[in-house]
């Protein structure tokens, strides 16, 4: 599975960049727009859930709780400096769907406890569109949590993601990872849209 990250080039806006991952078939959007205020995001919130909706994709909002609850979006995704799960699942109830950013198993763990659907788990390398990164994990990281989390009989979905390329998609599978969060790769193509599309192609072999 692949879930794309909202973001922005010179020539791409947020909404130009939900409408090409789902024109590639993508089915899981995260609007993700960092120290933009609610009232800035809700209007591309309510736009980017129309077309999710039209296209039968997943839609989340990145940290903001309340504007999920308020529009119905699918779900939320909260970094680690975001709001508790625990308390977002207090607030959202059952029916919506959570995730946290994790970068050790010890983040696997607490969010697992506090009630997480998905975990967010990076970052791979390197990345710029995102700011106070945590340790890159690299191959052997991903690998390392997914062991332990085998070993530990945690069953949720984990999805890599920060700086991943279309050539790390399939070494990344072999750690055993669920699913793979794309951004900039598809953006800094030269056809977005087809890009996505191999890239989706690239994860069903």
């Amino acid at each position: 599975m692949i879930q794309f990250i909202t973001h922005y080039t010179q020539t791409i806006g947020y909404l130009d960049s939900v409408k090409i991952a789902l024109e590639g078939g993508c089915k899981w959007v995260q609007l993700r727009m960092k120290n933009a205020t609610e009232d800035e995001i809700r209007p591309l919130a309510l736009e980017a859930q129309r077309l999710c909706k039209e296209a039968g994709a997943t839609f989340i909002i990145d940290d903001h709780v309340m504007l999920v609850k308020e529009i119905g979006a699918d779900g939320v995704h909260l970094g680690k400096n975001d709001m508790p799960i625990d308390e977002a699942r207090r607030i959202l109830g059952k029916d919506y769907i959570i995730g946290g950013t994790a970068n050790t198993f010890e983040d696997v763990v607490m969010h697992y406890r506090n009630g997480a659907d998905y975990i967010g788990c990076g970052p791979f390398r390197f990345t710029t569109t995102k700011e106070k990164l945590s340790p890159v994990l690299g191959i052997e990281g991903y690998e390392t949590i997914v062991r332990k989390m085998r070993e530990a009989d945690i069953q949720l979905p984990i999805v890599a993601i920060g700086g991943i390329n279309r050539e790390d998609i399939p070494d990344l599978i072999k750690t055993g990872i669920t699913g793979i969060a794309l951004s900039g790769t598809v953006l800094r193509s030269d056809n977005p849209v087809e890009e996505m599309r191999n890239l989706i192609k690239l994860l069903k072999i």
